[in-house]
């Protein structure tokens, strides 16, 4: 190469240094604080929490819930389209996206019910399994789905997650289950099919992909009953662990394809590995009740 060409090859890959160091920061941050579904039973050893009385997830057995008459969830702007595209991302153990606001420049949110105050929605993310095991975190009578979504929720009085995660009433998560229904019709959900239509472009550890059109929050929960769901006092299911969440627990399952379940089996962690049964393994119920609302046990 002449010395001119080689000059000028040099000036090119100058301008690129800035942003290799920069991905290269972000991503050794990302692996100081990553953790693994491999060894949960130790996650106590760094995250102390993780060892407490009233953590997540847990078997919900229904003969030994209490029935509860208290006001239906009541969900704003979970049905009013988001303002931006959702963005997915591969964060090595899980694949999430933070809620965008809607085009009423606020984000979805939750009241009433189990809670006390103004829940905004913030994330939702998803567990899986593995062609040889299902991969919900909770259990309802022993029984584990093949998916389940989170949508977290902060309480807006305070300040950031960081401050919520120190207080009781600080998240506020629901969660859903998926099952495949290989013999049932398709059912076109917008959100949903929007959402799993993504994951094929974020396989790989730290990427991301927006999705192709705007949807709902609201989508993502299909056609389920949302007044009819199980709540109780627990934690993060990951990392710090914090307890922290009042959870909210739908028995209402969503069906899907084989193929959108499937997507999530081809997953990488931080170590190139591939990212299967990325659920924690239930934890003791202890002292605590788990309480049922029925759609028809409010007056």
């Amino acid at each position: 190469m002449h010395f001119l060409g080689l000059f000028k090859l040099c000036q090119r890959l100058l301008l690129f240094l800035p942003l290799t160091t920069a991905s290269a920061a972000e991503t050794a941050a990302a692996h100081k604080n990553a953790f693994h579904y491999d060894n949960s039973n130790n996650w106590y050893l760094d995250y102390p929490e993780c060892g407490g009385d009233k953590q997540s997830p847990i078997i919900i057995k229904t003969n030994k819930t209490l029935e509860v008459s208290i006001p239906p969830i009541t969900f704003g702007s979970y049905d009013v389209f988001f303002s931006n595209y959702a963005v997915l991302k591969n964060n090595g153990h899980s694949i999430k996206f933070n809620v965008p606001d809607t085009i009423e420049f606020i984000r979805p949110f939750i009241t009433d019910g189990p809670l006390n105050g103004m829940y905004e929605a913030i994330e939702v993310h998803f567990h899986w399994g593995s062609p040889l095991c299902k991969g919900s975190e909770h259990q309802i009578n022993q029984r584990r789905y093949d998916l389940e979504m989170h949508i977290v929720h902060l309480n807006t009085k305070y300040g950031s997650v960081e401050e919520a995660r120190e207080y009781d009433d600080g998240i506020a998560v629901i969660g859903a289950f998926f099952k495949v229904e290989k013999t049932a019709l398709p059912t076109f959900h917008p959100g949903l099919d929007t959402v799993f239509n993504t994951v094929p472009f974020v396989l790989l550890y730290n990427s991301s992909a927006t999705t192709n059109q705007l949807f709902t929050l609201g989508s993502m929960l299909a056609n389920i009953n949302r007044d009819n769901f199980y709540t109780y006092q627990g934690s993060l299911t990951t990392p710090p662990c914090s307890q922290a969440v009042t959870w909210i627990v739908y028995p209402e399952v969503i069906p899907i394809p084989l193929f959108q379940l499937q997507n999530f089996w081809f997953v990488r962690d931080d170590r190139g590995r591939k990212l299967l049964n990325n659920f924690r393994p239930v934890q003791p119920l202890g002292a605590r009740e788990v309480y049922h609302r029925s759609a028809d046990e409010y007056y």
